[in-house]
């Protein structure tokens, strides 16, 4: 179950840029707008992909006001975009794997523009599902270290039914199977509170390492790719040392 997590998301690294808040901001507003249509409620109590919508808006600090008309753009009546989602596979510098995820009202344009930019920046999209063998769809419910001791988030989350828990620097890493996503998130919400992630996210089955030039490639690409309004995230199974991430980040 336990486990030693050498990958981390890429997003991770970004998410805490103060200079990209306003995009990601919209991001999670057009997640939570998506999570009321498709859930069929308003309400975070009867609707699970709202509630963990609300939890990252929440941890990101969105402001109350912005997630309030969020939520209210994706009651009916109330007009608006009709976002589908979208996931495009590609391949950037050393045959590393990317992921795309998107929300759009445009699928033609959104794949263009995303296609695009994989060419322009040295790499190559595929068809989508091509990447299915390289990356495993999984919940990640993610809590800073000081919430609790190793061995007991360990204990919390196998007995709430996560398949696994990785605790190393500043937090606990649990992921689940999808289906075990939503009840392993609200016990472990009971016990700890709100997590400061909370998502299905796709994790890679392998990693390939990357030179600082392959590296300075790769995050040009996704720089690019997260950049788009459309996008709301990019994984990949790049694995980059410290020592170069502090060089060219």
């Amino acid at each position: 179950m336990a486990g030693h997590s050498k990958f981390k998301n890429i997003q991770h690294r970004k998410g805490a840029q103060d200079a990209k808040r306003a995009k990601i901001f919209a991001k999670i507003a057009r997640e939570i707008t998506v999570a009321v249509k498709e859930g069929g409620s308003p309400d975070a109590s009867m609707n699970p992909r709202l509630r963990g919508a609300i939890v990252n808006a929440k941890s990101a600090n969105m402001p109350n006001s912005r997630i309030d008309s969020a939520i209210k753009s994706g009651m009916p009546g109330q007009g608006g975009a009709d976002y589908k989602e979208m996931r495009y596979d590609g391949y950037g510098v050393a045959g590393v794997g990317i992921l795309v995820t998107a929300l759009t009202d445009n699928k033609n344009r959104t794949a263009s523009d995303v296609r695009s930019t994989f060419t322009k920046y040295g790499g190559n999209m595929g068809e989508t599902g091509a990447l299915d063998f390289a990356f495993e769809k999984m919940g990640v419910i993610v809590y800073s270290a000081e919430v609790a001791s190793a061995d007991d988030i360990f204990e919390a989350a196998l007995e709430a039914g996560a398949s696994d828990v990785i605790s190393e620097g500043e937090t606990h890493e649990i992921r689940t199977a999808v289906e075990d996503f939503t009840s392993v998130r609200d016990a472990l919400g009971e016990k700890y509170g709100d997590a400061s992630e909370s998502e299905l996210s796709y994790i890679p089955n392998t990693l390939t390492e990357l030179d600082e030039k392959q590296a300075t490639s790769l995050l040009k690409l996704i720089d690019v790719l997260e950049d788009n309004d459309d996008v709301q995230k990019v994984y990949t199974n790049a694995d980059i040392s410290e020592e170069i991430l502090e060089k060219i980040v």
